[in-house]
Order: structure tokens, then sequence, then C-alpha cells
């Protein structure tokens, strides 16, 4: 094991599937002559070539549809959006082609293609630039969606999307590409589907998934110092969504809290939340509680984000709510 960055779990992933598949390539804005807007590709163009490592104009639609059409034909791209905010511009090559052509083309065309980049609040971007869109592309069958928490996670998660041969959504967050974290020199993969349980506990469940973890981590720990324990569950994908880890932790614990940065309506949080209701309503001792970001969309000024975003604080009041303290 050595620690390594975010960026540069990425980055292994990538360039071991591009050694060991030549059908792999990256295709993005700014992904080979600049190394990546975050610096996730740095040295792929010289390793791989301009073949491989393929800058774009700023035209998601376009080179998202290329993709698309080279997955169809026999290849395994990973497109890189600068940022998921900029898919919008491509949702339809993504939802209304990616998605649906193993479907409309009665299984004769499959579309290994991963869409990855940056999702959600990076600090002052303002609305346009620090929106969600986990639950909207899980809305959407024939698509996966993976939201890694950490380098390790990272790693291994990106090489099975590369890997598989459905169009994987694979998000991360511009504040997580500097952390560091504990990962193998040998290789690994880690399943899409599966989530995993980072704390164990006795007394409430906690969900989450991307840099929503930290926050759910962190009030675990504030939470051991009042004598609550917290089981901490990372989905680590949220389609597929892992139910089974979820309805076995809340048979324990008999609570359950679910931290996601998105608007409440129609996110994760809710799905969840009509699953638990379903399938473990005997179990609970009191009602899911959510603590999403709030319905507004997200300002500039630092202080109105901290007051809009899932914090510490706000998960540590739902706790206390399901607790009853």
């Amino acid at each position: 094991m050595r620690e390594i960055q975010f960026r540069e779990a990425l980055r292994e992933a990538m360039s071991e599937e591009m050694r060991r598949d030549e059908r792999v390539f990256l295709m993005g804005e700014e992904v080979a002559e600049y190394n990546g807007a975050y610096k996730v590709s740095q040295g792929m163009l010289d390793e791989f070539g301009a073949k491989r490592v393929i800058d774009t104009p700023i035209a998601e639609l376009g080179f998202a549809g290329i993709g698309v059409g080279a997955a169809m034909n026999g290849l395994r791209p990973i497109i890189e959006f600068m940022t998921f905010n900029f898919s919008l511009v491509a949702i339809d090559q993504v939802i209304n082609s990616a998605a649906k052509m193993m479907s409309m083309s009665g299984g004769q065309y499959t579309v290994p293609i991963v869409f990855r980049g940056p999702t959600g609040n990076a600090g002052m971007l303002s609305s346009q630039h620090s929106q969600n869109f986990e639950s909207w592309y899980a809305n959407t069958p024939g698509l996966k969606v993976v939201v890694p928490s950490n380098p390790y996670d990272a790693k291994g998660l990106l090489k099975s999307a590369i890997r598989d041969d459905d169009p994987v959504i694979f998000m991360e967050s511009e504040l997580m590409y500097g952390d560091k974290g504990q990962v193998p020199e040998e290789e690994y993969l880690i399943p899409i589907g599966q989530a995993d349980i980072k704390r164990a506990g006795t007394d409430v469940t906690l969900v989450s998934f991307g840099k929503m973890m930290k926050i759910a981590l962190k009030a675990a720990e504030e939470l051991e110092a009042e004598g609550v324990s917290a089981e901490v569950i990372d989905l680590r994908s949220v389609r597929p969504i892992d139910y089974a880890s979820v309805v076995s932790s809340v048979q324990k614990t008999n609570r359950l809290v679910i931290i996601e940065e998105a608007w409440p309506l129609s996110s994760i949080s809710t799905e969840i939340t009509y699953h638990i209701q379903r399938f473990a309503f005997d179990y609970l001792d009191a009602p899911v509680v959510r603590v999403n970001s709030r319905d507004l969309p997200l300002p500039y000024a630092p202080t109105l984000i901290e007051e809009i975003l899932p914090n510490i604080k706000r998960t540590l009041e739902a706790v206390r709510t399901v607790m009853y303290r």
C-alpha cells in the first residue's frame, strides 16, 4: 500500500486499462496538451499518444456522440466532462443513445463507454456550476452510476467501469482530487453495485456517497463522543443501489439518516427512504430523516453556501431527531 491522491488513483486506473486493452481511449476538453483540467490525465498524452488521449473542442454534444459511436463499433471510450454541469449539453447522447441503444437494437449493439468528471458544489462557483446530477442519470434504465468517495474506491471502481459492457456515469468531485488515501500497488477491481460499511455501529445508520461521506464519517466521530454508535454506509454506486446492505443495517440499528448533496425532490435519498419503509418498516423505531441541500439554486456567497449545503451540524441534528434526543 502507498498513499496517493484521488486524481492519481483515477489516472492509474485509466492508464492500466489503456495498457491492458488497446481499444480504450480518453477524450475530452483539455485532457491531452493541458494534462487535464484537474491534472487527472497528467502524462497520459506522452505515454499513449494523440490517437488515444484526444483533446476536443468545447462541444460536449459532439464528442459525447463520437464516443457513443466509437463504443458501438468496438472501442471502449472514456469521455471526460470538465464538469457534469456541462453534460447537460450532451445529455441527449448520454440518455437517448448510450443508455437505450442495447434495448433499441435488440441486443445487437452494446455501448461500453464511461462518462466521467466532477459533480456537485466546488466552492464559490454559483448556481450553474454547482449542481448534482446523480439522481438525474440514475433515473435512466441502461446506465450505471458510480460516485466514489476515496482514492481506493475510485481506482477499483473506475477499472470496473472501463471493463463494463454497459455505459457508466462516473462522478467525482473537484474538492476531492487532492485527497490522499491508501491504494495497493497490485491490481484490484471493486464490483459496481456493492456498498461498503466504512464504520460499524449499533444505534443509527448513516448512508451517503461521494464527498458527503466526509460529513457522514465526521458526524459519526462526534456522535461517538455523545455515546451514539453510528454505522456508516458508503453506497459507492447509485445505480444499481445496494439496498440489501442498507436494509440489513437498519434491521440492526432501527434508525436511518441519509446525507446527500442533491436537492431533496426525486433524489437518491427519496428512493432509499421508500425502499426502507417498504422492506424494513417493522424495524424502524423512528421515521427516516434526510439531510439534503436546501431546495434552492446554490448562490455565490460562501456564507450562503454553508447554509444551503448539508453539513455536520444538520447531520447531528438529524441523528438526534431519530434518537429522540
